[in-house]
């Protein structure tokens, strides 16, 4: 499923529970990604999406900053993803 197909079957964001945000944001992440963002974790709380985990490139990482704001606009973003 690409992300705009999760764009154009998703409600607002204020219908979403912090944990359903981050599931959402998540799915888009490892979709953009190609899932090599390794121990991806991501938190909502207080507005914020915070991404943290393991990638080999900075490519990847900005793939995931794109990915997270496409999917959560509306709030801010903190990516702690580390390229090593």
């Amino acid at each position: 499923m690409t992300p705009q197909a999760l764009v154009d079957q998703t409600p607002g964001l204020a219908d979403f529970s912090a944990r359903e945000l981050a599931d959402t944001v998540e799915r888009y992440v490892r979709l953009r990604t190609g899932g090599t963002i390794r121990s991806l974790h991501v938190e909502v709380s207080a507005g914020e999406v915070i991404l943290s985990g393991h990638t080999s490139t900075y490519y990847n990482k900005q793939l995931a900053t794109h990915a997270a704001l496409d999917a959560a606009s509306e709030l801010s973003l903190t990516n702690e993803i580390e390229v090593c």
